[in-house]
């Protein structure tokens, strides 16, 4: 089974993953793009009972940003960590960049480019939707 490994910037919180990671996208959406501070935040979906904290749990911020998403943080460094979503409890968000290894797969799409940072141009050829596509890509 694959491992992965991440942690944020300070190294004060870390987690692990094993299983699969959910396809990977590109989100263009404005919550995602202040909340990493960039033109888009790279993301997948991992299944609730493939993660775990390893370390630093207990410095863990929270921030409720919508209805049904809650957005965690290290408290110390202010790394952008996982999302939980309330309504969809055995999936949670996973920023790739915390990761410490290759995840093996790419990006399949660019979503929510319906509101992407006026100043960026979307360069690479992925599939582009202006809100979450159809097929959801596990999201």
């Amino acid at each position: 089974m694959k491992k992965l490994t991440g942690k944020c910037l300070c190294g004060e919180v870390a987690y692990e993953i094993e299983g699969e990671l959910g396809p990977i996208v590109n989100c263009h959406c404005s919550m995602c793009r202040r909340w990493h501070g960039a033109a888009f935040r790279t993301r997948c979906t991992v299944k609730s009972k493939n993660f775990k904290w390893v370390k630093g749990k207990k410095i863990l911020s929270e921030y409720q940003s919508s209805e049904f998403v809650i957005q965690t943080f290290c408290s110390i460094c202010g790394s952008s960590l996982i999302c939980m979503y309330k309504d969809k409890s055995d999936y949670i968000g996973l920023p790739i960049g915390g990761l410490d290894q290759d995840p093996g797969n790419r990006p399949v799409a660019n979503i929510f480019v319906g509101s992407k940072a006026a100043w960026y141009e979307i360069t690479d050829d992925l599939p582009q939707y202006d809100e979450e596509p159809p097929e959801n890509f596990g999201l």
